[in-house]
């Protein structure tokens, strides 16, 4: 099921999806941070009979231009595409070229749980019997387990 889930996330289109949903939604603050910072005054401007104030950036008293605010989306904008950027994007071209090259990363190395079952198993399907450890379901009586002392 991982594995799967692993070839479906690697998979080009995927990520692709991904990255333009993410850079698409920080580009529409982007526009809505210029319309409101820049359009909306320039409108109101022609719309109402209101002067230009030639001492600074206000237009009228309601109507200013939002400098900060355009710029503040202008960084968030630049910093969310330099993230995605180099955290998925490069990465996952640099897995790309490997794996067209051949190269794949190597396997880690199996857990100590997963080597012991490997070998039991190994050992069951030989037909070697494994050593009971003492203490275990072996060394207690049952109907399965005679006690110690009648055992051949």
């Amino acid at each position: 099921m991982l594995k799967g889930f692993r070839d479906f996330i690697l998979r080009g289109n995927v990520v692709d999806l991904a990255v333009g949903i993410v850079i698409g939604a920080a580009f529409s603050t982007l526009v809505n941070s210029f319309t409101t910072s820049f359009l909306k005054p320039v409108i109101k401007l022609v719309d109402s009979s209101g002067g230009v104030n030639a001492g600074g950036w206000e237009i009228s008293k309601d109507n200013f231009i939002d400098w900060a605010g355009f710029v503040n989306a202008v960084i968030t904008f630049l910093l969310t595409a330099a993230v995605l950027y180099f955290l998925v994007v490069f990465p996952m071209n640099k897995l790309a070229e490997r794996r067209r090259r051949g190269e794949s990363p190597p396997p880690s190395a199996p857990s100590e749980e997963i080597r012991l079952l490997t070998e039991i198993r190994d050992a069951l399907a030989g037909g070697a019997r494994v050593p009971a450890q003492s203490g275990g379901p072996a060394d207690r009586p049952g109907p399965d387990h005679p006690p110690a002392e009648h055992r051949p």
